[in-house]
């Protein structure tokens, strides 16, 4: 089933086997995916979310995706600086996937702290929990109960407004330190 993420096979690399497997078995093509892609559109809020976050933060979307299916969806974002994979394409078909660095959300982080930067991370899954251990700031969003269960260190927000306000407190508490 295509629709498992990582809140349901932890292991990325168990994942992505278990979904080339299936778009080679069904004959599914880039161009058919991507166009589902852009029918799909972003979730309801998430560019007023995202404007607003531009106006007060520095954005960067890190993420497990590939450029290939993340870049029409950034479009309809506003099209915010991605960081994310890339799929290796051979006649329309997806051959094979290219992780830029294993667990990159955390190294992506532990390099802008390099830089002097502060960080505030927000994530709905397993894959997120390692950046979000590592920003000054982790912040779940909308996650499913057993990531909130394994990981209760971390805020909890079930929408944009929420979320907004998670972000706010998560700044004046790093600018405190």
């Amino acid at each position: 089933d295509l629709r498992l993420t990582t809140r349901d096979i932890p292991d990325y690399d168990e994942l992505m086997a278990h979904r080339l497997k299936l778009l080679d078995k069904h004959d599914l093509k880039l161009s058919i995916i991507q166009s589902v892609i852009d029918d799909m559109g972003p979730l309801p809020g998430a560019r007023e979310f995202l404007d607003w976050l531009r106006e007060r933060y520095q954005l960067i979307i890190l993420s497990d995706t590939f450029y290939e299916f993340g870049m029409p969806l950034m479009r309809q974002l506003g099209s915010p600086t991605l960081f994310c994979h890339k799929l290796e394409i051979r006649d329309d078909h997806i051959a094979n996937y290219c992780l830029r660095q294993p667990d990159q959300k955390r190294k992506a982080v532990q390099a802008f702290h390099s830089l002097n930067y502060k960080v505030i991370a927000a994530g709905d899954s397993y894959n997120d929990t390692s950046m979000l251990n590592e920003a000054d700031a982790g912040i779940l969003f909308q996650p499913p109960q057993n990531v909130i269960d394994e990981f209760p260190q971390f805020p909890v927000t079930n929408n944009y407004e929420e979320l907004k306000l998670a972000f706010l407190d998560a700044d004046e508490r790093i600018e405190e330190k």
